[in-house]
């Protein structure tokens, strides 16, 4: 499975800062999903796009097809639709990653373990999936339990419950860190 390397995501940001620079603004963004697992907590080499929030939305989102042309990226490399998985509370902290035009953020552990486990996506033939970053996350946390996870999901998602079929997902991944932390 292809997807973007961490440098080449760099590169884009770098280059998005500098037309926002260009244009006198300073775009915001927060950034979820494997981008901020790659940027914040150094999990991974690639993802398939940058999921983020944009602000100011039109500007950026223009800014970003214009990036897309001269980097041969996918045009929707800048991902805006992670607003339909938002919580009615969200968790974010500022990305130390100094960009000219561009204030970074991005969503916390806790957050980014509610989503994940919530979506608990498995591998396919076109996506990753959430299976390595929820053992990243619960390594991480030194998650214990399927219950210590829905304590942070009750924090952002309170009307939420992984299904059955999530629940023995995220105790097998459970299983597997405890299970490697043994000596």
């Amino acid at each position: 499975m292809t997807g973007i390397a961490k440098d080449l995501i760099l590169r884009a940001l770098r280059r998005l800062g500098e037309l926002a620079h260009a244009e006198g603004i300073t775009l915001e963004l927060c950034l979820y999903g494997g981008t901020a697992l790659m940027l914040a907590y150094d999990n991974r080499e690639s993802t398939q796009d940058v999921d983020a929030t944009i602000n100011p939305k039109d500007i950026g989102l223009r800014l970003s097809k214009q990036v897309a042309q001269e980097l041969d990226l996918e045009e929707k490399w800048l991902n805006d639709e992670v607003w339909r998985f938002f919580a009615p509370i969200g968790g974010r902290r500022k990305l130390p990653l100094e960009i000219p035009g561009l204030q970074l953020y991005v969503a916390t552990a806790s957050y980014l373990l509610a989503m994940k486990a919530l979506a608990c996506r498995r591998p396919g033939p076109s996506r990753r999936g959430d299976l390595h970053d929820l053992e990243f996350l619960i390594r991480k946390m030194e998650i214990k339990s399927v219950e210590d996870i829905q304590r942070h999901i009750d924090r952002y998602y309170p009307d939420d419950v992984p299904t059955d079929k999530q629940q023995e997902m995220l105790k097998e991944i459970i299983q597997k860190v405890a299970h490697e932390r043994k000596p």
